[in-house]
Parts: structure tokens; C-alpha cells; sequence
């Protein structure tokens, strides 16, 4: 039967009597669940009507060590961080610093006994200077360089220099004074630009590591390069001349190199001719010893008949070349042809074969033998 309806226990679900048969009082419920929560922990409950009451009773040590444990393990699992790959972890302990974890899961004291600070190591940061400077000729330029960097030692770059980018920046500007005042305009705004940014390059690196600030300077690069706006229109005008005598240097040093070529390609085939002419000489030399050897051999063997084939052949080469054909008749005088068609057409052009003296039988018959002369 419900505590509420009449005939029931008269206690209502925490342990009151109810009282003309009403809502229960907030203040009783109130110090019900206290009296519960205080026998967990091993203190006494409280009666609504008695004396003693248990809210200025101390908790047991079995309850304050159960706390203890529970607080102990939430505050630990505060202590669990995660490293990316392209991070450093820099835990300090009581603001000292301690140690230097990598990527992946790590554990340290929660706040306030050690704290971890994350630094991207590769990350590449931009640093933008823009200055006027004092070069060696007494002359001001305009100068815009860009710094790319990035972190190289996390615990330097947090703990060694109270601001690193800034000083990078100061860094920057020393050395690109120091730089640009020992080279003339001329050449920081035309043809050395890369020379100047490599040198700043260099002893920003110098002056940062000096300065443990951990960083590593990546690269330099000169964006701008100009005198100031007064002397822009003449300094343009000095461009444009410079730019003109340039170009025609290249086109006489074109020219020069044409005619070199041109000069060493005739060279080499005068050299090619000589040299063919020199074999030719050669061969036809030797040639002809070989001839003449050969030739005085036949003689030492038989002397009459080699004099009279040399003659021969003399005669023939002689009478090779001219166009007149003398025939030979034994029972009259010698008859001498003239051939026209020779005579008229153009001799010089065409060559005419080589003709043997030739001799007739008594009957008219021709003999081609030139033996048959020679026993006349």
C-alpha cells in the first residue's frame, strides 16, 4: 500500500513519518543523502531528533585515501601528449628545462610540476626586410631581401635568446649593410645581386649561431634592387646604355666568330688539298722509280732491245698528241694526212687517241708491229 494513502506504514521512501499526509520536506531529503554519503565513508548517520549531529565528523582515512587515489589518477591522465612527426616536444620541470621528446605518445608530470612546449622544426617561416642602404661608392640603394628559416634546435630556440625571429630580423640587417658596403651600386643592382644575397646568407647564419637562437637560414633572395625614386629616370638611362653596349658587343663578337669559322674552314680544305697533293706527288714518284727500277733490270738483261722500245714508246706519246698521221709508203715518199674534222672542231676539249706509227706491206697491207720497222 503506497506511504501516502491512509492505512499505510506512514514513512515516506526516506525513512519519515509522514505528517498529515504531505510532500516531503526539502531540508529532510537533503540531510538523508548526507547521512547516507557519511556511512560510506564510515561516519555515523544523523537522527532528526537527537543531539549528536554527524556534519562535524571527519571523513575516515579509507575515505580520504580513495579520494586521493581517484584525484591522483585523474590528474595523471593529464600528463599524456602526442608529438607529431614534424614536431619537437621541450618539457620543462618547475620552468627548467628537462628533456627534448620526439614524434608519437609520451608521458610527463601534469601542470604544475612539468610542461611540454611543441616546436615545428619544419616548418619554413618567411622573413620580409626592406631598407635602404649605403653601398662602398658612397651611393644609396634601395634593397627588399626575403629570409626563408626554420627552427634547427628547439631547446636553443626557446630557452638560449628571449626572441628569436627578432633577432634573425637584426641579424638580417647587420649583415646586409655589412654586405652592401663593401660592394659599389653598380653591382649590387646589376650583375652581383646573387653574389650579394649569398654573402648575406652566410653571415646571417654566422651571427644566429652565435647567438644560439637555433635557428637555420634556408635561403636569401634580393626581390628588389633599385636607387632611390630621384635618380630612377637617369639610372634607367645608364640601364638602357649599358644593356646597348652589351648587345653590341655580342653582335661584333658574332660577327668575329662568323669570320673565324668561315677563315678555319678554308684552312682546313687548303690543308686537305696540300695534303692530297702531297700523297699524289708521292705515289706517282714512287711510281716511277718502281718504273725505272723495273726498266733497268730489262736493260742490264738485254740492252739493244730495251733502247729500242724506250724509243718507241717516246715516239708514241710524241705523236699521241698531235694531229697530223704521216703514212708510210716504201715505194714512194712519205704521204702526210691533215683530218679536217679535227682541225676544225675544238682540239683543246677533246682528247685524241694515241696513234702508233704505222708501216705497209709492199702489197698496201698495214703492219701494226712495230718490230717490222725496226729490221728495216
Amino acid at each position: 500500500m503506497p506511504w501516502n494513502e491512509p492505512g499505510g506504514n506512514g514513512k515516506d521512501p526516506w525513512g519519515h513519518r509522514n505528517k498529515e499526509q504531505g510532500p516531503p520536506d526539502l531540508d529532510d531529503i537533503v540531510q538523508s543523502v548526507q547521512d547516507k554519503i557519511g556511512g560510506l565513508f564510515g561516519g555515523g548517520g544523523s537522527n532528526n531528533g537527537g543531539g549528536e549531529n554527524s556534519n562535524g565528523e571527519e571523513l575516515s582515512w579509507t575515505g580520504i585515501g580513495f579520494i586521493a587515489v581517484i584525484i591522483l589518477i585523474i590528474w595523471s591522465l593529464f600528463g599524456f601528449y602526442t608529438i607529431q612527426p614534424a614536431e619537437f616536444g621541450v618539457v620543462t620541470q618547475f620552468g627548467r628545462y628537462k628533456e627534448t621528446t620526439e614524434q608519437g605518445l609520451n608521458w610527463h608530470w601534469p601542470y604544475p610540476i612539468e610542461q611540454v612546449q611543441k616546436v615545428n622544426v619544419e616548418e619554413v617561416r618567411a622573413l620580409t626586410h626592406r631598407a635602404l642602404m649605403l653601398t662602398k661608392d658612397e651611393n644609396i640603394v634601395v634593397i627588399e631581401l626575403v629570409v626563408q628559416y626554420r627552427v634547427k634546435n628547439a631547446e636553443n630556440y626557446l630557452f638560449k635568446v628571449q626572441d628569436p625571429d627578432n633577432t634573425l630580423r637584426q641579424a638580417t640587417e647587420s649583415a646586409l649593410r655589412e654586405i652592401v658596403g663593401t660592394s659599389k651600386m653598380d653591382a649590387v643592382l646589376t650583375n652581383e645581386r646573387a653574389r650579394v644575397a649569398a654573402d648575406t646568407k652566410v653571415l646571417i647564419q654566422d651571427i644566429v649561431d652565435r647567438y644560439k637562437t637555433g635557428l637555420i637560414v634556408s635561403s636569401v633572395n634580393m626581390q628588389n634592387a633599385q636607387p632611390p625614386e630621384a635618380v630612377q629616370a637617369a639610372f634607367a638611362d645608364v640601364i638602357k646604355a649599358r644593356e646597348d653596349e652589351v648587345r653590341s658587343k655580342n653582335k661584333a663578337e658574332g660577327y668575329a666568330n662568323e669570320v673565324k669559322q668561315k677563315a678555319i674552314g678554308v684552312t682546313n680544305q687548303l690543308l686537305e688539298e696540300a695534303q692530297g697533293y702531297k700523297a699524289q706527288v708521292t705515289a706517282r714518284s714512287l711510281g716511277e722509280t718502281r718504273r725505272f727500277l723495273s726498266i733497268l733490270k730489262e736493260y742490264e738483261k738485254a740492252p739493244a732491245i730495251t733502247r729500242q722500245r724506250l724509243y718507241i714508246e717516246s715516239l708514241e706519246s710524241v705523236l699521241s698528241n698531235t694531229s697530223k698521221v704521216m703514212v708510210d709508203i716504201k715505194s714512194g715518199n712519205n704521204l702526210m694526212l691533215l683530218p679536217l674534222d679535227k682541225l676544225l672542231g675544238n682540239t683543246s676539249n677533246q682528247s685524241t687517241p694515241a696513234l702508233s706509227q704505222p708501216s705497209f706491206t709492199e702489197h698496201g697491207v698495214r703492219n701494226n708491229d712495230p718490230r717490222s720497222r725496226g729490221g728495216r
